[in-house]
């Protein structure tokens, strides 16, 4: 007898059953964060006999609303989400709720209680904020000084890594002896190279004596590299970045941007899909899976394989 995957008076082999369909929408797939995500995601369910859709919302909560209604009546079995807008996606999770399909989300959460989902799954923002404070502190060294932050509000994310850097800076401020660090300005670096090079500008003429910029991500930090490169003061002002991103870890290396926490979107991809097939076993899940940073200096640019 033939095994069961080939059919009789042929040699084409047929497709192998599925042990079913994890449709994704994405924010974008033009980062390259989301697309980290996407690709292991994809692979860890091949890995384990699922069918993935992955799609990019492009940042348009009407085209992902759409998208997830036709994941919807296509019958997935796991709908991943990294919403556009956290709010406004509350009506299609409940539309897939009510159509009995789990809700997974990825690096941006839906915390409405309204919206169920089995569980979040991203970067301890939080804590990676306290490892940037940790850099600083290092970076600044025992004369201390005056920091500036560039924040991007609208992210839920950088709210957390802002006042994870802020509580581990108060900290070491009340710590007796210790050198003193003001952070004097905070400003909106919009998580992108030209907003976040206006921001250090700003920065710069408010407080000509800066000595330490904390962006929220490697495009704005990037960016106010580049206006301290301007201003010539590259050398008097050190930047504390986040993400990880390959630009970013190539500035580091050179000795551009002083540290990253670095953000793991490998991960995060491979345990959506993880925690999905416990959740199919009937396996318990917790609400949230977060993903520590770990931080990334001079040292390990040089020592990292990728950037050779």
């Amino acid at each position: 007898m033939l095994p069961a995957l080939f059919v009789l008076g042929g040699c084409k082999a047929e497709k192998p059953p599925t042990r079913g369909v994890i449709a994704v929408s994405l924010l974008t797939l033009e980062n390259p964060f989301f697309k980290i995500i996407g690709d292991h995601l994809a692979e860890e369910a091949r890995k384990r006999g699922f069918e993935t859709v992955i799609v990019s919302a492009d940042k348009d909560m009407a085209k992902q609303g759409n998208q997830v209604k036709d994941f919807i009546v296509k019958k997935a079995d796991a709908i991943v989400l990294s919403p556009c807008d956290p709010k406004s996606v509350v009506p299609v999770i409940q539309e897939a709720n009510a159509a009995g399909i789990p809700v997974f989300t990825v690096d941006i959460p839906c915390p409405d209680p309204a919206a169920k989902v089995v569980t979040q799954i991203a970067t301890d923002n939080y804590g990676g904020g306290k490892d940037a404070a940790r850099a600083m502190i290092e970076a600044l060294g025992p004369q201390g000084g005056k920091v500036a932050i560039l924040h991007l509000k609208q992210a839920q994310s950088c709210i957390l890594r802002v006042a994870g850097f802020r509580e581990v800076i108060d900290e070491h401020n009340a710590k007796p002896g210790a050198a003193r660090i003001d952070l004097v300005i905070e400003l909106d670096g919009g998580g992108a190279r030209d907003i976040g090079y206006r921001a250090a500008e700003d920065a710069l003429q408010a407080h000509p004596d800066l000595r330490g910029i904390f962006a929220i991500n490697d495009p704005s930090a990037l960016g106010a590299r580049a206006a301290l490169e301007k201003a010539k003061k590259e050398a008097q002002i050190v930047i504390i970045g986040f993400d990880g991103m390959r630009e970013g870890k190539v500035a580091i290396k050179e000795g551009k941007i002083y540290a990253d926490p670095i953000q793991f979107p490998d991960r995060m991809g491979i345990e959506i899909v993880r925690a999905f097939e416990a959740w199919s076993k009937g396996e318990a899940v917790q609400p949230e899976i977060l993903i520590p940073t770990s931080l990334y200096k001079k040292s390990d640019g040089e020592a990292d394989p990728e950037l050779r």
